[in-house]
């Protein structure tokens, strides 16, 4: 049987490996002359997701499942407020996590949008890689 840290520390490197994929396919998708503008904005929300998801596993907090950044920021104030304060912009994200995805009245995202949404999550990434360093 595994020690529960390893497995811990194993678990979030899984949520980070995802969320580097997420991050990874929006500045592939960011390419010149294409505008999948909705799908960069979706996968910039997604990454955001799963970095705060990283980070609350490893104080082993729980969380429901759902898209909301908001949520997941409160939670981790409970350990980190500072952070989380820090982070707070990226709650413009959410309604990239399920809106975005389906027709209707949600208005078409731009490149500027995307271009935001990947420096909201890049910003999620680099606090979260400082806040796991040493330990995940």
């Amino acid at each position: 049987m595994r020690p529960p840290e390893e497995v811990k520390r194993d678990l979030v490197r899984q949520w980070l490996a995802r969320a580097d994929d997420d991050l990874d396919a929006a500045k592939f998708l960011f390419a010149p002359g294409k505008s999948f503008f909705a799908a960069i904005c979706f996968h910039c929300q997604q990454a955001a997701e799963k970095y705060l998801k990283a980070l609350l596993t490893w104080h082993q907090i729980e969380f429901p499942k759902t898209h909301d950044l908001e949520l997941l920021l409160s939670l981790i104030a409970s350990t980190d407020s500072a952070l989380a304060s820090s982070l707070t912009e990226v709650a413009l994200l959410n309604p990239y996590g399920v809106e975005i995805r389906y027709p209707g009245d949600v208005p078409e995202t731009t490149g500027k949008d995307a271009e935001e949404a990947m420096r909201l999550a890049d910003k999620v990434q680099e606090a979260i890689f400082l806040a796991l360093k040493d330990k995940a």
